[in-house]
């Protein structure tokens, strides 16, 4: 799959990992539609220039979703839309049973899976439905799908029950979505980032992040967003990556 002159639809947009991933593809040469919930994506889009579109929607929705994959079709002219790169998606921490002995809230796990597990599906499912139609490209490809999963999806810490388990959902996914996919030429993906300097990092103490930092075995930092841009665009042009889910953390296992 190339990149330039080619059209990618990229949630969660607004900053942090999509927000790379889009400035990387633009400056590549590709045409970007930015989904995310919050409004700043529009001045992403409009810094990006003409490459670049804005769409304010929720992953959950499947006609705010509709609407982004219909803008990005329309903005891929005659190669339609070529790739999607899933970044959206919520951190929730909520221990089993907390100090006071009072258990969860289940409308919290709730969330957290529909978001992360559900709003994944859907972009899924419509994108794949849009993709399916294209012209194979020179190298018979129709598309490629690109999902964030996370290290937390095979080593959980303590009070990650929800988020392991949406993060696992999306892992569980990828092979069977690949297979499926397989027929009409579309590949499925995952990355499975581990610390990033991202907003949602920003959200834990920073002693806390300062010993993540610590713990990654090499490079003994945070991971960039930037480098996440990288693997994404790696991905999209790399013919062979299908099926898959690639750790990119620096070596690290949670405790």
């Amino acid at each position: 799959m190339q990149v330039k002159d080619h059209t990618f639809l990229i949630t969660g947009a607004a900053s942090g990992l999509g927000a790379a991933t889009a400035e990387r593809l633009v400056a590549a040469g590709a045409n970007v539609v930015l989904c995310d919930m919050s409004d700043r994506v529009a001045s992403l889009a409009e810094r990006l220039g003409e490459q670049a579109k804005a769409c304010i929607a929720d992953i959950t929705s499947a006609d705010d979703m509709q609407q982004a994959v219909d803008t990005a079709v329309a903005m891929g002219g005659k190669h339609g839309l070529s790739g999607v790169v899933h970044c959206a998606g919520v951190v929730s921490v909520a221990k089993l049973v907390d100090r006071e002995g009072a258990p969860a809230d289940l409308d919290s796990y709730a969330r957290t899976i529909n978001i992360n597990l559900v709003g994944t599906f859907n972009v899924m499912r419509l994108a794949a439905a849009a993709m399916a139609k294209n012209q194979p490209s020179d190298s018979g490809e129709r598309g490629v799908i690109i999902n964030t999963a996370s290290i937390a999806a095979f080593d959980g810490q303590v009070g990650q029950c929800a988020y392991s388990a949406s993060k696992a959902g999306v892992v569980g996914m990828s092979l069977p979505a690949a297979r499926e996919l397989s027929r009409h030429a579309i590949r499925v993906m995952a990355i499975a980032p581990g610390v990033f300097e991202t907003p949602m990092m920003s959200e834990i103490p920073d002693e806390a992040a300062q010993a993540l930092a610590a713990a990654v075995p090499f490079p003994k930092r945070l991971g960039k967003p930037e480098e996440f841009a990288l693997l994404a665009e790696q991905i999209i042009t790399n013919p062979m990556l299908n099926g898959e889910v690639i750790r990119l953390d620096g070596g690290i296992r949670m405790q």
